[in-house]
């Protein structure tokens, strides 16, 4: 984790290294287990599908685009706030799952 980071702040230009207490890992958004994906983790992918044209995955970006979108909804961060979402793939993992993906 410490590497992504670290090259993501280089990335946009952050101008300071990122401290490890800003580094926040929450597993509220892992369930319902590894690989199965929860109905708010398909709205989310849905969601970021049909208004961003992004794709994501139902393993671990879905989950954690829920996780985002839920955060976002709850006023969790502060307003004006920029947050950065970073994708990090995980689209290939969507052939897997073409049987519930199918109709959209």
């Amino acid at each position: 984790m410490r590497k992504i980071v670290d090259a993501t702040s280089e990335l946009v230009n952050l101008g300071r290294p990122v401290r490890e207490d800003e580094i926040v890992i929450n597993p509220d958004y892992a369930y319902p287990a590894y690989g199965v994906p929860s109905e708010e983790t398909n709205e989310a992918i849905r969601l970021t599908a049909c208004t961003e044209a992004m794709i994501t995955d139902p393993v671990y970006e879905g989950k954690s685009m829920q996780g985002m979108i839920d955060l976002a909804r709850k006023g969790f961060f502060p307003e004006g706030s920029k947050v950065l979402y970073a994708h990090l793939g995980g689209a290939p993992a969507l052939n897997g799952y073409s049987y519930y993906y199918r109709d959209g």
